[in-house]
Formats: C-alpha cells, sequence, structure tokens
C-alpha cells in the first residue's frame, strides 16, 4: 500500500474514512435504537423515526420527497431494514464520489 506523500494526503484519506464511518455509526445507532425500543411499532413511524436524524442542506430536499411519498402511500416498505438499505444505497453513492473526490485531490 503507498504511503500518503505529505500531511495534506494523509488528512484527505482520514477525512474520507471519518465520513463513511460516520454513515455506517449511523445505521447502526438507527438498527439497535428501533430493535430495543421499537419492535412492535408499524414500519412507516420507525422510516420517519430515521428521517427525523437525517439533517442537512443536501438531504432536506429529498427528505421531504421521501416524506411526502410516504404521506401519499405511494412509497411503502415491508421493513425498516429495507429502508434502512435503500437508505444507504442512496447515499453511499454519495460517500463514494466523496472519497473520490479526495482521491483526485491526492494526485494534484
Amino acid at each position: 500500500m503507498d504511503q500518503p506523500k505529505n500531511i495534506e494526503e494523509k488528512n484527505l484519506g482520514r477525512a474520507s474514512f471519518l465520513i463513511v464511518s460516520r454513515v455506517l455509526r449511523f445505521f447502526i445507532a438507527c438498527r439497535l435504537y428501533i430493535r430495543m425500543k421499537m419492535k412492535d411499532t408499524p414500519v412507516e413511524e420507525q422510516v420517519q423515526w430515521v428521517l427525523l436524524y437525517i439533517q442537512g442542506e443536501l438531504v432536506d430536499i429529498w427528505k421531504e420527497n421521501i416524506m411526502e411519498d410516504l404521506e401519499n402511500k405511494s412509497l411503502e416498505f415491508v421493513t425498516v431494514e429495507e429502508y434502512l438499505m435503500d437508505l444507504k444505497k442512496e447515499f453511499s453513492e454519495k460517500d463514494n464520489e466523496i472519497i473520490k473526490v479526495a482521491e483526485l485531490k491526492k494526485i494534484e
């Protein structure tokens, strides 16, 4: 494995790792809480609970669309795990973009 050439490269690698690990920690925390405290709660309420903790300018529009789809019954999930996998898929692509940008900055 190539060693970082300078401190900036090392920090970019660490930053991309921290972003990905933060997302993974979020999913783990959601799963644990739902299993412990919300296992008898309807799936729609579990999904809405997860949505409460998704915040930030970049996801607000996406979040509003999901909430509207849930209210209109145009979007349904059989289990909250299905929703979390959908969510992970949606945002893991964004994480990959962040990592690629960090990798490109290493090259510069």
